[in-house]
């Protein structure tokens, strides 16, 4: 993820009501995505028994880990498997890699782990190469080619897409592809998954777009908790009580202008993160939990709700993510998704099967940030210092050495040098280095070393520069 924020939208349909013309694909399910970038995560074994006491039926894995892949056989839980985005542009002009990556990763697991998709890259219309873009089509045709080869031909492909391959998405009827991907690969990519009776996979995320508007876009109706706030499409008519299903039904009239109505939309991605940095407004268990609820809730009901413009359709999907991981890079929300901590334990309740009613998971921690925080942040070394010294180093010498005086305060005979504190003085070159660069487009990460916080952790005659929201 990485979500501009105008272009937040998706969801897993995988059919529609016959009074419509879609195809029924069953009963819906909501899923898990399991991502592995932390380094104090359970391991594959116990992951695949937490999924199972969450009840659990499809989990995606962004490559074809064979520890997992081991560790779901003989399990109910249906597998989506990816092809890593650096393989696509060899695969797209080579069959024998493409034949080779299949026979490694996917026959050997077949059909004792349920893979169910392979997923040729991740958001590869989101990357700024148009070499990676030319190469998608081509290489899912490869891919499915090799399955056929092995004869596996019941395992789709597909790949998931954030919604900045939308030029278009509000309101709703005016859903368009951008320009440089329309015809060129959009449209193939329908040809392909229409052939194939495959599925068009978004990553939809409401509170990317709630959060870059909270004024205009109230916080229940992001969440899919609105009463009596409601939006009406002018093109269409149709009316709409919730985010979500515009950020789908935009990806729908995207797929009917181009010609492709009935393709089946999945929702590969879609979640609220728990928390985040301090100036990430609403990021907090609270909002994480409801919003995750009501997506359970509403992918699975019986009979299906679907969307506006597609009443009735069973819309599978998937919540990112199982876990928070700590090596996610980018803003404090991006490690913040997960519906576990790393140790297993629960964040809040959340029952997959749709079956648990919210009263019985029990009450939930009042939501601290739903208001745009205003005043001052620090940035300081995460954890209180129990990051490897060595990376700290390495990290200080960097916020230290982009000139401007940036560390002079802790130079020796500085107001702020105390060589008995090695994390004080790496904390001030944080701070020092957010606080100059933010505005072009420094940020307080530092490989993950660093964390924002509203304690002023100045000492002393020593201050600490901050960032001012």
């Amino acid at each position: 993820m990485g979500f501009p924020a105008t272009v937040l939208l998706l969801s897993i349909i995988l059919s529609a009501a016959v009074s419509t013309g879609f195809a029924l694909a069953g009963t819906g399910k909501v899923g898990i995505c399991y991502g592995q970038l932390g380094d104090n995560l359970p391991t594959p074994t116990n992951s695949i028994e937490l999924m199972k006491t969450l009840k659990v039926k499809q989990v995606k894995i962004y490559d074809a880990n064979p520890a997992i892949l081991t560790a779901l056989k003989g399990s109910d839980i249906v597998v989506l498997v990816m092809v890593p985005n650096q393989l696509l542009v060899n695969i797209s002009t080579n069959q024998s890699l493409s034949d080779d990556w299949i026979r490694s990763n996917v026959v050997p697991f077949y059909p004792s782990t349920k893979i169910q998709y392979v997923l040729v890259g991740n958001e590869i219309l989101s990357s700024p190469d148009r070499q990676i873009h030319l190469s998608l089509v081509p290489s899912m045709f490869r891919i499915r080619k090799s399955l056929v080869k092995f004869g596996l031909r019941k395992i789709k492909v597909a790949t998931p897409s954030f919604l900045d391959i939308l030029e278009s998405s509000y309101p709703p009827s005016n859903g368009t592809f951008r320009a440089d991907i329309s015809n060129q690969i959009i449209k193939p990519m329908l040809q392909f998954l229409n052939q194939t009776k495959s599925f068009f996979l978004i990553d939809v995320y409401p509170y990317f777009a709630w959060a870059a508007d909270p004024v205009n876009i109230k916080l229940d109706y992001a969440l899919l908790s609105a009463k009596n706030i409601t939006v009406k499409d002018p093109g269409t008519g149709l009316t709409y009580t919730n985010l979500l299903d515009q950020m789908i039904d935009a990806v729908y009239f995207a797929m009917k202008r181009m010609g492709y109505p009935k393709i089946r939309i999945f929702i590969a991605e879609t979640g609220w993160p728990n928390g985040g940095d301090v100036d990430q407004i609403g990021a907090n268990i609270y909002n994480s939990a409801t919003y995750n609820r009501n997506v359970v809730k509403k992918f699975t009901a019986k009979p299906a709700i679907g969307t506006p413009a597609m009443p009735g359709a069973v819309i599978p999907a998937l919540v990112f993510a199982l876990y928070n991981e700590n090596l996610k890079p980018g803003q404090g929300s991006e490690r913040h998704f997960g519906v576990l901590y790393p140790n297993g334990s629960s964040i809040y309740g959340l029952d997959f099967s749709g079956k648990t009613d919210d009263a019985e998971y029990g009450p939930l921690p009042a939501p601290t940030n739903n208001e745009v925080y205003k005043g001052k942040v620090w940035c300081v070394v995460r954890n209180g210092g129990k990051a490897n010294r060595t990376e700290v180093g390495a990290a200080m010498a960097y916020a230290c050495g982009q000139g401007n005086g940036t560390c002079d305060p802790i130079k020796p005979r500085g107001v702020c040098y105390r060589p008995d504190s090695f994390i004080r003085q790496a904390s001030y070159a944080f701070s020092a280095y957010w606080a100059q660069f933010k505005k072009l487009g420094g940020s307080c990460y530092f490989n993950g070393l660093a964390e924002q916080t509203i304690k002023d952790p100045s000492y002393g005659l020593c201050k600490f520069p901050s960032v001012t929201f």
